[in-house]
This record gives structure tokens, sequence and C-alpha cells, in this order.
């Protein structure tokens, strides 16, 4: 079971491209299915090989996740890792037919994104430069950075100091299946990047020769949970009075720029959605905001 968990993520990692926070999910997934059929092979004592694994086997599994409270959501991801995972070893040759391909996912409602108000964004760019540590400095870079390109948290970790072109005004990011896109920035982020990089980040890298631009204290790349801690730090200065997760600065990008008059196309090349479908989402809420921007002026809209 482990040997064919393996090979499929490292399908997934080589020849699909997929996200190391999808691979992992996937992986966490898939041995949690195995664990589930150990056990209950163990209950009628015979070994569980993935070949003996049928249609009923998988819905007695969803509904264990149901008695254990699993969230919809998580459910349909569970779902889906199955049923890619049962269709590589299908092409595999490993077993013959996909014995989950037919069964139903619950229906997972499409959640908003929550973005701040432009003022709220403004707020909460503004707390690093209350402090001038090269911390701060680094945090005040990255912050403006991520609002100024509407980058993943995952790309904005990832970058190398070649990757910011602070004198014209570019930043190149691999998004996700590793694909390259060229994202125009704000004068205000190059400037706090180019600054960061002259006076800040000499003094938190330790190797020389490190290609990082974002370090933490020991010199390191900084990881997506150490961003999440930094930026709930400033949320709670900023008192913004909404809660704040990674990509909130994305969403609210994505937000700010249609409600700013940006065409759909180019905020789904900037966003590096594959489909615009994907960045459809976000019509809603500048929709919503025009509704209420017209009922709050229109004399007849009371």
């Amino acid at each position: 079971m482990e040997d064919a968990i393996g090979r499929f993520l490292n399908y997934l990692t080589v020849e699909k491209g997929f996200s190391e926070n999808t691979v992992v999910a996937y992986r966490n997934d898939l041995h949690q299915l195995a664990s589930f059929i150990g056990e209950e092979a163990a209950k009628h004592g015979y070994i569980p090989p993935w070949a003996g694994f049928g249609r009923q086997e998988m819905l007695s599994y969803l509904l264990n996740l149901k008695e254990r409270n699993y969230a919809p959501t998580t459910v349909a991801r569970k779902v889906a890792a199955s049923k890619s995972f049962f269709s590589f070893m299908v092409a595999e040759g490993n077993i013959k037919d996909n014995p989950v391909q037919n069964v139903g996912s619950p229906k997972v409602g499409k959640s908003l994104p929550k973005p701040i108000s432009v003022s709220q964004a403004m707020l909460l760019l503004e707390q690093p430069a209350k402090s001038s540590t090269p911390e701060a400095k680094r945090d005040r870079a990255m912050l403006e950075l991520l609002y100024a390109s509407g980058m993943r948290v995952s790309e904005l970790v990832s970058l190398n100091s070649s990757d910011v072109d602070t004198k014209d005004g570019f930043v190149r990011c691999f998004g996700k299946g590793h694909k390259e896109r060229l994202i125009p920035i704000a004068p205000r982020a190059a400037s706090a990047v180019a600054e960061y990089v002259k006076e800040a980040r000499p003094l938190l890298v330790r190797n020389e020769a490190e290609r990082t631009l974002f370090v933490n204290r020991l010199g390191d790349r900084l990881t997506r949970q150490g961003f999440w801690q930094i930026l709930k730090g400033y949320a709670k200065s900023a008192d913004l009075g909404v809660q704040i997760t990674p990509h909130t600065l994305r969403h609210s990008f994505a937000t700010h720029m249609l409600s700013g008059g940006a065409d759909l196309r180019s905020v789904q090349e900037l966003l590096g959605h594959a489909n615009i479908s994907t960045t459809q989402v976000y019509t809603h809420l500048t929709t919503e905001h025009i509704r209420r921007t017209y009922e709050k002026s229109h004399p007849r809209a009371k």
C-alpha cells in the first residue's frame, strides 16, 4: 500500500506539477484511507490489497468520516484524492477498474473570499513602518509586495533575490504547475523591497551565497507558517476587527483591482488562474459593492 501511494505522489509532483500543499493533503488522505482499510481487514483476518477495495468499502469509509464529523469540504477532497489515486492504479495496470469512480462527493457550496477594505489594507500596510528593525523592513516589503501583486503566499516565500526587479517594477514568480508569470508592481512596493534588500537583508542573511529573498532570523528561507504568524501580529496591532489569513491580501488585491475598473481577463493573468471561472468569483464581490453604493447614493433606492 505504501509503495503504491508513494508512486502516485511522485507522479503528482513530477508529471502533474501539483503544488506541495496539495501533495501533502493527498498523502494524508490516502494514508488515512489505507489505515481504515487495514483496520477493517484486521477485523476479518485478511491482508488488505488495493485490488480488493470496492465501492462498498469506500461507502463504509465515507460513513466513518461522517460519524467523525468531518467537514463536507474535507470529505470532498478525500473523495477526490481517492478517485485520482485509483485512476492512477488503473493506468499503471495494478487494478482493472476504478472502484470509486461513481462514488458521489458531498456538495460543497463555493464560499466567497473575504477581502478587507482599501482603508483596512492601508492600515495593515502601515504597521511595519512603526519599527526600523531589519525584520520590520522585511515585513513591510512582504506586505507591500503581496498587496501590489496578488501573489500566493507560497509564491512569495519561494522568491529569490533575482526574481524582483525593483528598478523596472516587476516580480517573476512560479505558480501552480511551475507556470512562470511576470507581474508589474507599484512603485511603493518596489521601493519597500529595494530598501529591504539594501538595508535589512544583509543583516539577516548569514551566508553570502544565499539566494532566498525573504529570510527569517536564522538566515533561512521564511516559511508560509512563519509569514502567517507575522501577519497575525500586524493584523492584531492594526485592530482591523476582522480575521486575516495569508490569502487575505490576494483576495483584496483582486477585489480592489476589479472595483477600480480592471478587466477580468487581466486580473486572471495577474493571479495566475488557469480558468477565468476561478477569477469570476470576485465579480460577485464587486457587484455587491456596486449594489451597496447604489442603494446608499441613489435617491430612489430607499
